[in-house]
This record gives structure tokens, sequence and C-alpha cells, in this order.
């Protein structure tokens, strides 16, 4: 069983920054790919961007690129999220997400808030 805790959410202004953290436990974190989702009030749950599971290659949605970083660390069983240049159009709660090939599914964390003021 895999589990995920995220961390690091929180209320920052318009063009500040926050690192979500995303911890795993269960599994060989070495062999998941990792990802992250959004989901504001009112809209359907988004793709925000993913990290293979060597880290070698990151995905973002066209939201991100330029503002947000993804990256892992498989000493911490850890992934992160550093958002910069934040907009309020960025609130929303962000999920992580971990796709596990051998076993042919993914697990979910659950979430953590980020709002953004203008």
């Amino acid at each position: 069983q895999v589990q995920l805790v995220e961390s690091g959410g929180g209320l920052v202004q318009a063009g500040g920054s926050l690192r979500l953290s995303c911890a795993a436990s269960g599994g060989t974190f070495s062999s998941f790919a990792m990802g992250w989702f959004r989901q504001a009030p009112g809209k359907e749950r988004e793709f925000v961007a993913a990290i293979s599971w060597s880290g070698d290659n990151g995905y973002y949605a066209d939201a991100g690129k330029g503002r947000f970083t993804i990256s892992r660390d498989s000493t911490r069983r850890t992934v992160y999220l550093q958002m910069n240049a934040l907009k309020p159009e960025d609130t929303a709660v962000y999920y992580c997400k971990a796709r596990i090939p051998a076993q042919g599914r993914d697990y979910w964390g659950q979430g953590t808030q980020v709002t953004v003021s203008s």
C-alpha cells in the first residue's frame, strides 16, 4: 500500500512563491511516476505537472510553464512542486499522484490548499 501526504500549501499574495511537498510511504518510490494536479471550486481536477520515475523528464500544463518546477528526491521519497509568480487563478486544492506501473494503478494524496490573494 502506498500513502501520499502533501504539505506546503497556504495563503500567499499574488506574485509570491510556495513549495509543495509530497512524501510517499510504501512501495518502491524510485519506480513511481509522480504528478501534481489541482482542483478549484466548481471545476474539474486538472493536470499541473509530472515527473518521470528517473527524474530526468518533467512535464507541465501550459498554465504553469515557466513558473512551476517539479522535482523529486528519492532519498527523502518526496516530490516537490516549486511555484513562483503565483496568480489568483492558481488558487485550488493541489493533489499529489503516484503512478505505479507494476500495480497498474494510481494513488492520490489528500490534497493541500493553495490560496493566492490579489
